[in-house]
């Protein structure tokens, strides 16, 4: 196993979304400066000429994958075909390009949500592909799989050093905010806070509030990346997680407590839940030896803070 050295050219694709800033801000911190990244209108990551042309331009060392076409229930069953031809691209194109190139090392991550709709809790590595997936997200999940099963293809024929990273819900600073295509806990951050501002009497939230969930703050998982970068080179994935979930109900009231939103909560039953409970069982993670070290408190409060203080220009009344 080779550690990465503060001098190799890493290349992160995605480098401005949630995951993406956060590795920034990680690699910085532990003193990788030579990092290189590109915008998407800088570089179509779905044009593989495009792709092609960067890495033997640049030649990176080694390859953080977090660029993705992500979101919510909503987006994700709204723009189904956007998310599986968009996704399969993305994947496809970096982990080939890497392989052509002869990157020393590549980290895909993949999504918790591309586990079974019905797999036992928690969930286990080995629960990939054993039952249906759920609906709403399916084409996201498949996409994930497919590049997944890329880095172990390409491992098994090519010998490619290619790790595969799950990690369940994210949040944190640069989270997508937008309640058309955010996920929940962003999108709930910003319904209690606009709410207050407006004193409205009550905020209405998806489902019936029991589904099960577990959030995962995006420098934890900037800090396990950065980790498995130097430490894992085993095949097969590896779940990042904190191995606790909490309800979407208890949640909603946490970030209530926190926003300061003085109302009352609507839940809209009409509404999809998703999958009742995702949890992950992290026990190969600890074992490496990594922890996570942010509590959601702690984490919540500090998303809430970065949201407000960004003042978004969508937020009118802000």
């Amino acid at each position: 196993m080779s550690l990465m050295q503060h001098t190799d050219k890493i290349y992160i694709a995605g480098h401005r979304g949630l995951v993406g800033s956060a590795l920034c801000r990680n690699l910085e911190a532990a003193g990788y400066n030579n990092w290189i990244g590109r915008t998407s209108a800088e570089l179509d990551l779905r044009n593989q000429q495009a792709v092609t042309a960067f890495f033997e331009q640049e030649k990176p060392d080694y390859v953080l994958l977090a660029a993705a076409k992500v979101g919510g229930i909503l987006a994700n069953n709204t723009y189904r075909g956007e998310f599986i031809y968009d996704n399969l691209m993305i994947a496809t194109n970096i982990i080939h390009a890497a392989y052509q190139t002869g990157v020393k090392k590549l980290l895909f991550l993949g999504s918790s949500c591309i586990y079974p709709k019905h797999a036992p809790q928690p969930m286990t590595e080995v629960a990939l592909l054993s039952g249906y997936l759920e609906e709403t997200n399916e084409p996201y999940a498949i996409a994930k799989i497919a590049g997944l099963k890329l880095c172990e293809a390409y491992r098994a024929q090519y010998g490619c050093n290619f790790i595969t990273a799950m990690p369940t819900n994210l949040y944190g600073p640069n989270d997508n905010f937008d309640l058309e295509t955010s996920h929940v806990l962003p999108a709930l951050i910003r319904k209690f806070h606009e709410a207050k501002i407006r004193q409205q009497p009550h905020v209405t939230i998806w489902g019936s509030g029991a589904a099960q969930r577990e959030f995962l703050h995006v420098d934890d998982l900037a800090q396990a990346c950065i980790f498995l970068m130097n430490h894992d080179d085993s095949p097969g994935l590896i779940n990042i997680g904190t191995g606790e979930d909490i309800s979407i109900r208890a949640l909603a009231e946490t970030i209530q407590r926190i926003t300061g939103y003085t109302g009352t909560l609507q839940f809209d039953r009409s509404k999809p839940d998703g999958t009742p409970r995702k949890l992950l069982d992290i026990s190969k993670l600890r074992a490496l030896g990594f922890t996570p070290q942010i509590t959601l408190q702690e984490g919540l409060q500090s998303t809430y803070e970065h949201f407000v203080n960004a003042q978004y220009p969508a937020l009118s009344g802000a």
